[in-house]
């Protein structure tokens, strides 16, 4: 046996080992201290998309001092990322109004809860959340007996000061620019996601002037005109075709071919979003030439050549 050459092997293993470990620290197998981490950007790949796909409206129903206090105390486990503040609000300290950044737009706020959109959930992952401050509100009475779904709740809405319109337009066309997976059809108030339990921003929220701004979706008045014609001198579509109508625009309805409790929502919030002056929960023929018009605007695949709206399958 040739103990030189063994030797030989046994000295160069120990020098191999040494120099693999020289590299970790002694404690846990963690890496040293000593060498530098370094990252580079020169190669950059173009298959990417942004995190933000959609932008949520809202109203506070507070002022401003206690808009603040529930949007950022962690108490109240809600936020929002942007706040706008209104003019004429005693408790708003500046002279100016400002938009608040309250949360960073790469991270996660709490403003959207239970919701959907298309078939999409967890809203709250995949959007940029505005607070407006406005104290328009809602009260139900859902364990009231004597009243019904459509007639269990008041409410108070009011004007939106336009300077802070001003600065949310501004606001909304920058988030815009920046995120190109943003839709005009992603762009919508908290009650389009979460109509039994949201009413924001109301009826008196100026979608029309966004849109005439290059912000969200709105119909083309000729169009509005020629559905509200056909449907005035034929049959009016069916509740059916209304639901199926909803959510092939996005809502998140089940068409069951009846007027129940959850079309009755999911049509208020439609009305409020596109035609506020009469926001009644009641499907009337100007409300389904409304949504015709949107459909053959935003998604012309949903209408067969006859004009009636070929029903999601799910």
């Amino acid at each position: 046996m040739n103990y030189k050459n063994i030797s030989l092997v046994i000295i160069f293993l120990i020098v191999s080992s040494i120099y693999s470990t020289a590299n970790w620290s002694s404690e846990n197998n963690l890496v040293s201290e000593d060498i530098e981490l370094v990252t580079i950007d020169k190669y950059q790949s173009d298959n990417f998309s942004t995190r933000v796909r959609f932008i949520v409206i809202h109203y506070t129903s507070l002022d401003w001092e206690n808009s603040l206090k529930v949007l950022t105390r962690p108490q109240y486990a809600v936020s929002s990322h942007y706040l706008i503040p209104e003019s004429e609000d005693d408790s708003y300290p500046e002279d100016n109004l400002l938009v608040y950044r309250l949360v960073n737009e790469n991270d996660r706020a709490w403003h959207a809860g239970d919701s959907q959109w298309e078939q999409r959930t967890n809203i709250n992952d995949q959007s940029i959340g505005i607070e407006l401050v406005n104290t328009s509100e809602c009260f139900y009475e859902d364990h009231n007996k004597n009243l019904d779904y459509a007639s269990n709740y008041i409410c108070s809405f009011y004007d939106y000061d336009p300077l802070q319109i001003n600065l949310l337009i501004k606001l909304l066309k920058q988030i815009i620019d920046e995120n190109d997976e943003i839709k005009p059809t992603y762009i919508f108030g908290h009650s389009d996601i979460a109509p039994e339990r949201k009413s924001d921003p109301g009826p008196k929220f100026p979608w029309q002037l966004l849109y005439q701004n290059g912000i969200g979706a709105w119909y083309e008045n000729p169009t509005l005109d020629r559905y509200w014609r056909k449907f005035n001198n034929n049959e009016a579509p069916s509740i059916q075709q209304i639901q199926c109508g909803l959510k092939r625009y996005g809502y998140n309805i089940d068409i069951t071919s009846t007027m129940d409790k959850q079309s009755f929502y999911v049509i208020r919030a439609f009305q409020q979003h596109f035609r506020p002056w009469k926001s009644d929960g009641i499907a009337d023929i100007a409300t389904a030439a409304t949504l015709w018009s949107l459909l053959e605007k935003y998604f012309p695949e949903s209408l067969d050549k006859d004009m009636n709206i070929i029903c999601p399958s799910d």
